[in-house]
């Protein structure tokens, strides 16, 4: 029986290395890299062999006939990504594996090539694809440096506490940490304990993956008030990060019945989802105990999921939606409101997004209280946030519908509308874009500083993505050091005067 990839995918690729046969898709030379939900296994190609499964990072490979319960899906969607396609693999019945590929060499590195020192500053997982891609491919000798006491980044404070497969790429990461080419400086922020242009003076290379930290705002009235949160805050605070108050969400507060989350991204579905959730459930998870605490004696009910288009443009991804429909002890609602909702997905077609919410109860969540069984989650799409309502502390949101605007009671509001980088003094900045200006990574205007991830190309993509990126990055990196032959440098320990507190 073949393999199929689940839900847990965070598109690495390390599997399509490790396949054999060819038989798995958009590889990182195909176009459509980066751009699909996940990494799909072609069943008519697969051979069984288990080796994809064997470096998966996140546990998201299994053979197909153990996928049962949520997991059920996924060899059909596995199989549909390749409906109407020729298999990628040898024909049935031949004896070889799939065509060599043309000779590459893309790391050359000369005999008497400099040992390089690096910098790398964020410890997340654009951080660690770098630090890999430097251990393994060079002789660099890196120092890791993070702000926080703890190292992990994204993976430790951004990844739902109930995805613990996810989670578990962060023990890949971490196995570097203790590499003799490595040091670790914790608690040490870049631009107050350490200035940029001191960092650059003192190593040959600095890369930053400083990531995209902030919340975008909504830019509405009513956003001042208490009870309005970021995203970053609410998944800071159940994963126990530790520059978030453990009071920072109410959810044992009046009023905290029905919370109205502004977004419909994997992010929103993610704080749907532990809000909602069973405190018993979260117990054997990764959540923060403070959290989850506070989620015994929470009053949400309901959640609402506001989204300015509609449900064929929805940013989720069929699997965070699939587990959020498989859930017993929870209700998802469409709320039909605007015609247009029950319109698109009645139409759609199998595979299409909209069609993920066939079958789904609607209902008209204004019109609605919170349930008193079950609890819900409601979808509810054209439905434009246009301002929060409320004298000091957030009582609901006017949103925008075909009729004009409704009001939706609701004592607490969570932005998901995307992250933003944020300016690092020393470091050009792009206000649009949110990102350090950049040439394959190179920093505009400053020689031998590099970016990675979020902060280079922008908040976007999943785990796996900073990949391809920091090999990229890294590849700029060697390339300066074989011009500039920049390994020369004369070094003195930057700590040794200086009253910070590495870890």
């Amino acid at each position: 029986m073949p393999y199929a990839i689940t839900q847990l995918c965070c598109t690495d690729a390390s599997c399509v290395t490790a396949c054999p046969v060819n038989c798995i898709h958009p590889t990182p030379d195909e176009p459509d890299f980066g751009t699909t939900d996940m990494l799909y296994v072609d069943p008519r190609t697969c051979i069984d062999c288990g080796a994809c499964a064997e470096v998966c990072p996140v546990d998201a490979i299994h053979p197909v006939e153990s996928l049962t319960g949520q997991l059920a899906d996924y060899p059909a969607i596995n199989a549909d990504h390749f409906a109407g396609t020729e298999p990628a693999g040898p024909p049935e019945g031949s004896p070889l594996f799939h065509d060599w590929g043309p000779v590459r060499f893309d790391r050359v590195l000369p005999a008497d090539f400099p040992e390089l020192d690096v910098a790398v500053v964020g410890s997340g997982p654009a951080g660690m694809y770098t630090v890999q891609d430097l251990l393994l491919h060079t002789t660099a000798r890196v120092t890791l440096y993070d702000r926080l006491p703890v190292a992990g980044g994204l993976v430790r404070f951004g990844v739902a506490p109930d995805h613990a497969d996810t989670k578990r790429i962060g023990e890949s990461f971490a196995r570097y940490h203790d590499h003799h080419r490595l040091r670790l400086r914790l608690r040490t922020e870049i631009g107050s304990d350490v200035g940029v242009d001191e960092l650059a003076r003192r190593h040959d290379a600095v890369v930053y993956a400083v990531g995209a930290p902030t919340s975008k705002t909504l830019d509405i009235p009513g956003e001042e008030l208490a009870g309005n949160l970021p995203s970053t805050t609410v998944v800071g605070w159940y994963n126990g990060h530790p520059e978030i108050d453990a009071d920072a969400v109410g959810v044992d507060a009046a009023g905290a019945e029905r919370v109205a989350v502004v977004g419909t991204g994997n992010v929103a579905l993610d704080v749907a989802r532990v809000l909602t959730a069973d405190p018993v459930q979260l117990a054997d998870s990764a959540i923060a105990p403070a959290a989850l605490e506070r989620l015994r004696s929470s009053r949400v009910r309901e959640v609402v999921l506001l989204g300015r288009r509609g449900p064929e443009h929805a940013a989720y991804t069929r699997g965070e939606l699939l587990a959020l429909r498989h859930r017993d002890d929870l209700e998802v609602v469409v709320d039909d409101h605007d015609p247009r909702v029950g319109e698109a997905i009645d139409a759609a077609a199998p595979g299409d997004h909209a069609a993920l919410l066939q079958g789904l109860r609607r209902v008209r969540s204004e019109d609605a209280p919170p349930p008193a069984g079950r609890r819900r989650v409601v979808l509810r799409f054209h439905a434009p946030t246009e301002a929060l309502l409320g004298d000091d502390h957030v009582t609901g949101v006017r949103v925008g519908g075909p009729d004009g605007p409704t009001e939706l009671r609701a004592g607490l509001v969570v932005r998901a509308v995307g992250h933003r980088g944020r300016p690092l003094a020393g470091l050009p900045f792009d206000e649009e874009t949110g990102t350090v200006p950049h040439h394959a990574g190179r920093v505009d205007g400053r020689e031998g500083t590099y970016v990675v991830g979020w902060i280079k190309r922008g908040p976007g993509g999943g785990i796996g993505a900073n990949r391809r990126d920091a090999a990229e990055t890294v590849a700029s990196v060697i390339e300066d050091g074989k011009i500039a032959s920049i390994g020369s440098r004369p070094r003195r320990g930057l700590f040794r005067r200086r009253a910070t507190r590495p870890v």
